[in-house]
């Protein structure tokens, strides 16, 4: 279990407390509207204040999107585990001594969403790994039969890397496969697979996926065919503090031209099971900078999500008030992240727990579509209505 850092600063002294703080030279910046640079970033990856770092983060936070804290029902399929990539941090692909090799049917697909028929359910989100022997009709078929036994839910799916190795079995052109999906059912993209995007950790341990310009020219082609997508960090590995930024920045960049990423989600690296098992975990300290630095530096970016079920709960709470504004979604079944962490992690939340979390928290629970439009739900309502202790948080720091 991640401890929990000390509570950030109140709003009555946060603003107070940063213009007399080392970071008052970024307080400023931020203040003005001004964008913070590589040096800055550097400087925020580099500082012990925490506490700073995030209320900095929770001006902005609080600036783009109030007190609110987004959630989705979800449901997760990941179709196979099979993969040729081979990457370093991963444990999820079929390997010796690993997870057995498995690729779901359309059978098996249509009974795992039939089996959750009697939950409200939003979005389906599907990744897997790069399968080297699905053809190109399977990846249809497989939207084809989400969108007929739930034609209510929005789609999900597929990761840079997955739509590259896609198009590759498609022979066709990027933007041409991008409108054939789109045609069968998928809506949007997660974020998976950028992990550093710099060419000395790509070359270290994740070697045959493809580069951070291939990742990102592929996302830039799905904005400009109409399909938003997220993007993700994996911290906490080999990558330095300069590379951290750099990812950063590129992400900036590329959302400068296109405007299609709408949330930045920053993945905490687990060793256990990988090539780099002799890694220790993160810590909620990191996680929390990882994801006030997010904030800070991604401006251009409307939402900034602390995934729970990679940071504990406890962590995704308090990152609430790092910057985060979304803690993502009831999440039923995400194999990924149940195999590379402790075997007793919890793989969903029930809407209850979810909305309890955020409350307790002290933020406004806000069910969302993938595209953050709002729902609006009796059962949703009935939840809000009922009495729930709210803490005062955040809580004031002695300074």
């Amino acid at each position: 279990m991640k401890n929990i850092p000390t509570a950030p600063l109140s709003p009555s002294i946060a603003h107070r407390y940063l213009q007399h703080s080392p970071l008052a030279p970024l307080y400023d910046k931020v203040m003005e509207g001004k964008r913070l640079s590589f040096a800055d970033g550097l400087t925020l990856w580099e500082s012990d204040d925490l506490n700073g770092i995030g209320a900095l983060a929770n001006i902005v936070r609080e600036t783009k999107n109030g007190n609110n804290t987004y959630y989705v029902r979800n449901q997760h399929i990941n179709y196979t585990n099979v993969c040729n990539k081979g990457c370093k941090f991963c444990s999820f692909y079929a390997q010796k001594d690993g997870p057995a090799p498995y690729t779901m049917t359309m059978d098996d697909v249509r009974t795992k969403l039939e089996r959750t028929r009697h939950i409200p359910v939003t979005e389906i989100h599907m990744v897997a790994g790069i399968h080297p022997k699905l053809p190109y009709s399977y990846y249809l078929e497989l939207l084809d039969t989400v969108k007929t036994t739930r034609p209510e839910a929005h789609i999900k799916s597929f990761t840079m890397v997955e739509l590259l190795q896609i198009q590759k079995l498609a022979k066709k052109p990027m933007t041409e496969v991008l409108l054939e999906l789109k045609a069968h059912g998928l809506s949007s993209l997660p974020g998976g697979g950028a992990e550093i995007l710099t060419d000395r950790v790509h070359d270290a341990i994740f070697e045959r996926k493809e580069t951070a310009a291939e990742w990102l020219e592929t996302a830039k082609t799905a904005h400009r065919v109409g399909l938003h997508t997220n993007a993700t960090m994996l911290y906490g590995h080999i990558e330095t503090l300069e590379e951290r930024v750099i990812h950063m920045m590129k992400l900036r960049e590329a959302q400068d031209e296109t405007g299609g990423f709408l949330t930045f989600i920053p993945l905490a690296f687990s060793s256990k099971g990988t090539k780099l098992s002799h890694l220790p975990p993160t810590t909620g300290v990191l996680d929390l900078k990882a994801v006030a630095i997010g904030r800070l530096m991604l401006d251009n970016f409307p939402h900034i999500k602390a995934f729970w079920m990679m940071i504990t709960p406890p962590v995704a709470q308090a990152a609430q008030w790092y910057g985060a504004d979304d803690i993502d979604g009831t999440i039923v079944e995400y194999v990924i992240t149940h195999e590379i962490s402790d075997e007793n992690t919890s793989q969903n939340l029930t809407q209850q727990q979810l909305v309890q979390m955020i409350v307790e928290a002290g933020r406004d629970p806000v069910e969302r579509d993938p595209l953050y439009n709002v729902i609006e739900r009796d059962d949703s309502r009935r939840l809000l209505d009922a009495p729930a202790h709210r803490p005062a948080l955040p809580l004031p720091m002695a300074v």
